[in-house]
């Protein structure tokens, strides 16, 4: 988990040249960092972060609430501001949606719950959750996929992040009716942000330690489009000779995540092709409940599940694993710079996973949301007796 603490720094280099105001509002001013060093003293400190709070579908208020939970236990210096926005709970509006980007914008950090997206087409046909991220220009969605201490599936020890670019490509929202029974859908694919995904990518493999980059694409067949994407890859890869550089079309990269996982590190896609194999190799792992995820763009950092899967099936029955949330917030606070406090969580989650005691029913277990609650902040103990 530590290394998406670099993210925030890569990004700000990313776009420093064409705008140098970006990420001002994220760094942690000197008083809040003197907050975290000295939470041992006093934790109810003034002025506690302001983050926005996107509860969303399906078991994300029920995550949330774990999240809420863990933090008041672990004394974590964070104010959620909360929004409901929904287009299955009749909650969605323009002016609801104004609201959250006014908060986002202001706070610059949020939490989101996974925002359904129904299927039916009424009259528009950009959901409200990739208006969201396109008025944010949250650009870079990244997800790492990492082996659970003590939680043992067909793959262990694995350890690799998906990188996507999230703004353009299939989900344009460019379809039309060309004739009658026929339906266009247009894939937007741009030299600026193809090169933009793709620096961040290195960018991201440079900061952490990472030693190779693939690229995956379908430029077999696209040939334009994708060959695009491949080609500005190509270009980025010449400027970090120390980085391994790789190609792989993306049906083979499927079938190779599945028989030998291990051999990947950094992964860079466009949008489609990530959404599908940040499922995936969320898999790998454990499912949706367990692996965290972050998008972010020049100004602003979002944090939210991997799989972003919202588990409809699952409400209101107590059984949803608040895993990848709590490991996603805990996150987060290591972007606001709260070190202890995110350490404290993230590893408090794991001892719980790793002692194998409490399991909900996607990890083979009987355990409830509230049991994994509690023995989460059952775990703060060793971590914050002296809080």
């Amino acid at each position: 988990m530590a290394s998406l603490s670099g993210v925030r720094w890569l990004t700000r280099a990313l776009v420093s040249a064409s705008n140098p105001g970006a990420w001002r509002g994220l760094g942690t001013s000197a008083a809040a960092q003197a907050a975290s060093r000295s939470q041992a003293e006093d934790v109810r400190v003034e002025g506690a972060f302001p983050v926005t709070m996107l509860p969303g579908d399906g078991v994300g208020p029920e995550l949330m609430h774990a999240v809420k939970e863990v933090f008041k236990a672990a004394g974590v210096p964070v104010e959620f501001q909360e929004h409901h926005l929904s287009e299955v709970q009749n909650t969605a509006s323009e002016e609801k949606l104004e609201q959250v980007l006014r908060s986002m914008k202001e706070n610059k950090v949020a939490l989101i719950g996974k925002i359904h997206t129904p299927m039916e087409y009424k009259g528009e046909l950009t959901s409200y959750d990739m208006r969201l991220r396109r008025k944010l220009d949250l650009f870079a969605n990244v997800v790492h996929v990492k082996s659970l201490p003590g939680y043992v599936t067909r793959h262990n020890n694995l350890d690799l992040v998906i990188i996507r670019e999230q703004t353009e490509g299939e989900y344009s929202s460019l379809e039309h009716e060309s004739a009658k029974g026929v339906i266009e859908c247009l894939k937007i694919v741009t030299r600026a942000k193809s090169q933009r995904i793709a620096k961040f990518a290195f960018d991201y493999a440079t900061k952490n330690g990472r030693k190779k980059v693939v690229a995956v694409h379908k430029a077999n067949i696209m040939k334009l489009g994708d060959g695009l994407f491949l080609q500005c890859c190509e270009e980025i890869a010449e400027l970090y000779p120390k980085i391994k550089f790789e190609t792989m079309i993306i049906d083979n990269c499927c079938m190779q995540l599945v028989q030998n996982p291990y051999q990947f590190d950094v992964l860079v896609m466009p949008n489609l092709y990530g959404n599908i194999i940040d499922n995936l190799a969320a898999g790998l792992v454990g499912g949706a409940g367990v692996v965290p995820g972050e998008s972010y763009s020049a100004e602003y950092a979002v944090f939210e599940m991997g799989a972003r899967h919202p588990f409809a099936q699952a409400v209101g029955r107590n059984i949803a694993n608040p895993t990848a949330m709590l490991l996603s917030a805990a996150n987060m606070l290591r972007h606001l710079n709260l070190e202890y406090h995110s350490n404290m969580i993230a590893e408090s989650v794991k001892k719980v996973i790793k002692v194998g005691k409490v399991r909900t029913r996607d990890m083979g277990g009987y355990s409830t949301t509230t049991d994994f609650i509690q023995s989460v902040i059952g775990h703060l103990h060793p971590y914050g007796s002296n809080l």
